[in-house]
């Protein structure tokens, strides 16, 4: 689906501020009655999460969706993805290194069976599942040499049970690569590694756990579908691999502090010191502003945003097209 390219106008920092066409949150009461229905006969499902795409999968209640059912704004809807580049403070052996980053946010349509993007979605059936996917690329150097972090997190657009994860740590010394897939109500996790104590290894996850990995995609969706609270969190890929830590969920508080035209997202874990905050924009597409993680008290990464850009850059690849590169003002 496509609609006419919204107005744009010019922010502070070089932001290209492109306005989207305002969302609609359809109302369905039918949907709504029999919910009610559901919930008196089943009392261990709690009434403020509910989805009715995956409501017979029998996935963890964590997993459920808010009681609003979701209605992706059409911003999504373009045929373009949202490309947001940000300096970035990067700490590593112990110094700040100067930092880039892009994130990718784009609408793809997504195999719930093989939990890889379809070839084919026209064809795909029952199996094609629309998600919004989020390309995390960040680049630094430590001193003669340089890293390259990649990640990719998928979660279906109704807001259902993030499907899958992949993350890659790339510098002089090695490869690392991992991924979670959503199997069986829990997570499957695969690692391989150049270091000898963790190697190659397979685990499960399982239980009501979520992953702060994809609080940055269901932030897009609105903060009013997030589960604030105490809970269950299995800390950033990015954090467990550069600190070299196991895979593994941690008691954790998430809460929203509201500002009059940015809003703050704060997760707090009890039994690691680790603090993540994620600003963002009050109003939809809820465009993230920066964040800052911290590593007890000592900065791990904090991002700032300094160019927002909406294209098709999978058509722009050509030598022709290199001058879209500074209109992100990427150095790297």
């Amino acid at each position: 689906m496509c609609f006419k390219a919204a107005p744009v106008c010019a922010l502070p920092n070089g932001v290209r501020q492109y306005i989207p066409h305002p969302s609609s949150l359809i109302s369905n009461m039918r949907f709504l009655s029999i919910f009610a229905v559901v919930v008196c006969l089943n009392a261990c499902v709690n009434s403020t999460q509910k989805s009715a795409n995956i409501a017979s999968e029998s996935v963890p209640a964590t997993f459920v969706s808010q009681a609003k059912p979701l209605n992706l704004d059409p911003y999504w809807y373009q045929g373009k993805a949202e490309l947001t580049a940000y300096d970035v403070q990067q700490e590593r052996y112990g110094e700040i290194r100067k930092a880039e980053q892009v994130s990718i946010f784009v609408t793809e349509d997504f195999s719930k069976q093989k939990q890889v993007k379809l070839d084919n979605p026209a064809s795909a059936g029952q199996d094609r599942l629309p998600v919004l996917k989020l390309n995390t690329v960040r680049h630094f150097r430590t001193g003669i040499y340089d890293y390259a972090l990649m990640e990719s997190v998928f979660v279906p657009a109704d807001g259902g049970p993030t499907l899958k994860t992949t993350c890659t740590v790339q510098d002089w010394c090695g490869h690392v690569f991992m991924q979670t897939n959503f199997v069986d109500g829990g997570y499957r996790v695969r690692q391989f590694s150049y270091f000898e104590t963790e190697g190659d290894s397979e685990a499960k996850i399982e239980g009501r756990h979520r992953l702060e990995d994809d609080l940055w995609v269901r932030l897009r969706f609105g903060p009013e579908h997030l589960l604030l609270g105490k809970l269950s969190m299995v800390p950033s890929s990015f954090y467990v691999r550069m600190r070299h830590k196991p895979f593994e969920a941690h008691p954790a508080e998430l809460r929203l502090e509201k500002g009059p035209t940015e809003s703050a997202l704060v997760l707090q874990y009890s039994d690691i010191p680790r603090r993540l905050t994620i600003r963002f924009e009050n109003t939809s597409p809820y465009r993230i502003i920066g964040w800052e993680e911290l590593d007890g008290e000592k900065i791990m990464s904090k991002g700032t945003r300094k160019s927002v850009v909406v294209t098709d850059y999978w058509g722009k690849h050509g030598l022709e097209h290199d001058g879209w590169r500074d209109s992100l003002r990427l150095e790297y």
